[in-house]
């Protein structure tokens, strides 16, 4: 069974229309002669989306700019129906049913590929993938991190309290000021439900966007959306308290329920652009693909590298904007498959993981690593027996998912922001990490672990972005270090780079060339044979060179 939306279930929910066919990606070469530029960001990017550029030194370049409407129209022209653009995989998706109008699309000289994403061979395959699993009895917390709590969280409590989640609520980091785009399948009746009242009256809920039917309606589509909402939105005290009660919210549908297709990778990328361009700053998506009706258009393990799919080349390009992405890590844990599934693949965001409530790992939490070898899941928070609204306004139910897991989290790093505005998205990650319980000794199921929020919040409260580093950027794992160093680094141009360690006479014990991407962070994890002792960290890039003081234990 393929948990496209990443919780576990039994009954039947929903039953929609059936999806279009005979849809197609069409790759562009290039955004040559656009009619956007730089100067004039405000004509394709929101005052807020350029301000988080800003503040966190990213330029704004092409990579920006909307596909070429010239482009588009000649498409248009062919007799293909346009469904959508993606401005960072410089793709447009057509409809048709006819070779020659094909035949006419691939002949246009800006075209570089065009590849089947939308046909159908197998629709539902049996069975709905949106039922659930029998609700379970109330969890017990099982930390409760401050004597006052300033809300009643109700049986909300574990999931945030296992987190420390109580403690920055305390401390009044409850999400105010921050904004989370969530991309899903549907926000059912979430316009009627008590959980939400605060969010509608307070005047937080920003807004809605349909991008598979295209239209702003998301509340007559499917209700795993407004659970994952709930999660970090909800405020209904005794009940159940979100992760960022007090942040603003867009509701952003990319899914289509009854039929696994490649296109929705594209409504995903679509979503997620939608989502940079009104200003977010962070991202939660419970969505995750790697098997389709129709298996030509399946993905594999090695695709699971963060650069192939084209959903996880969005996530990551997110992340180069300077957004904070949480996806879930998958529920393949007990599968044939077992692994995550894109785009929690994808470099430079927060796969999460699950766990239950006394936080043991989940069975069916997909495991890593990525297949070239990176650390995923990130981190885990609680995904079994998480606590979600009950549609029927009646209370809640204890559901199973890293679905839920990743809104746990995503709440969680809104208020960890909080700690430090004008951090990048790369420290915040960085800080959550470095709090974590496995920082040290990350491992296939839960990653880095699950974090302390308190302490991520008074690492990144200590950090500064020096003005050196606005271009490549360093940051160091754990410092002093045993066997392995840790670091990630962020190259703004260079697409190799040299890692060197240095000893206190200058000697060069340490020396290895790496490929990078630019614009795209990258983690390492080295394993120098060296001495004790105080070592400099370099990494040489066409812009210089980045240095850092690490000491070996």
């Amino acid at each position: 069974m393929n948990k496209k939306l990443l919780f576990l279930f039994s009954a039947i929910f929903f039953c929609l229309h059936a999806s279009s066919q005979n849809r197609y990606a069409v790759l562009l070469t290039d955004k040559n002669n656009s009619p956007f530029s730089i100067s004039n960001p405000l004509a394709f990017l929101s005052q807020r989306a350029i301000d988080r550029r800003n503040t966190q030194g990213i330029a704004i370049t092409s990579h920006d700019f909307p596909v070429n409407p010239s482009y588009v129209n000649q498409i248009a022209a062919t007799g293909a129906s346009v469904i959508n653009t993606s401005r960072w995989l410089n793709a447009v998706t057509i409809e048709t049913t006819s070779p020659a109008v094909l035949a006419a699309v691939n002949a246009l000289p800006f075209v570089q590929q065009v590849y089947i994403v939308g046909r159908v061979s197998n629709p539902n395959r049996g069975k709905d993938k949106f039922a659930f699993e029998t609700p379970y009895p109330m969890a017990v917390a099982t930390k409760n991190s401050s004597p006052v709590l300033s809300f009643n969280y109700g049986p909300s409590q574990n999931q945030i309290a296992m987190l420390g989640g109580d403690v920055l609520h305390n401390q009044g980091k409850t999400g105010q000021g921050m904004m989370i785009a969530v991309i899903d399948a549907g926000f059912f009746n979430a316009d009627n439900m008590i959980v939400f009242d605060s969010l509608r009256n307070d005047n937080r809920l920003l807004g809605t966007w349909d991008f598979v039917d295209n239209n702003p309606q998301v509340y007559d589509d499917h209700a795993h959306g407004t659970f994952v909402t709930s999660i970090m939105a909800g405020n209904w005290p005794g009940n159940i308290v979100g992760t960022a009660p007090h942040a603003s919210y867009w509701l952003l549908r990319s899914e289509y329920a009854p039929t696994e297709t490649l296109m929705e990778e594209f409504y995903w990328a679509s979503a997620a652009e939608f989502a940079d361009s009104v200003g977010a700053d962070i991202i939660n998506s419970s969505l995750g693909y790697y098997e389709f009706d129709d298996p030509v258009q399946n993905h594999t393990y090695s695709d699971m590298n963060g650069i192939t799919t084209p959903v996880s080349r969005a996530a990551a390009a997110a992340a180069a904007k300077g957004i904070i992405v949480c996806n879930s890590a998958g529920n393949e844990g007990a599968s044939n498959w077992n692994y995550i599934i894109a785009p929690a693949d994808a470099d430079s965001i927060i796969s999460v993981g699950a766990v239950d409530d006394q936080m043991n790992y989940a069975w069916f939490s997909s495991n890593g690593p990525t297949s070239d070898g990176r650390v995923k899941p990130t981190v885990a928070a609680q995904g079994q027996g998480t606590f979600v609204a009950d549609l029927s306004n009646n209370g809640v139910f204890a559901g199973n998912g890293t679905s839920f897991s990743s809104p746990v989290m995503a709440g969680m790093m809104a208020c960890l922001w909080q700690c430090n505005p004008n951090a990048t998205n790369l420290q915040v990650i960085e800080a959550l990490k470095q709090s974590a319980s496995q920082f040290s000794n990350p491992d296939t199921n839960l990653g880095y672990g699950i974090p302390n929020m308190p302490v991520a919040c008074q690492i990144l409260a200590s950090l500064s972005i020096p003005e050196n580093e606005l271009k490549d950027r360093l940051l160091i794992g754990q410092n002093p270090f045993h066997s392995l160093l840790d670091f990630i680094f962020f190259p703004a141009s260079s697409k190799s780079i040299q890692v060197l360690l240095t000893d206190i006479s200058g000697k060069i014990v340490y020396s290895n060339n790496f490929q990078v991407i630019p614009q795209l962070s990258r983690n390492f994890s080295i394993q120098p044979d060296i001495s004790s002792g105080i070592y400099l960290l370099s990494i040489v890039t066409e812009n210089g060179a980045v240095n850092r003081k690490v000491v070996k234990l």
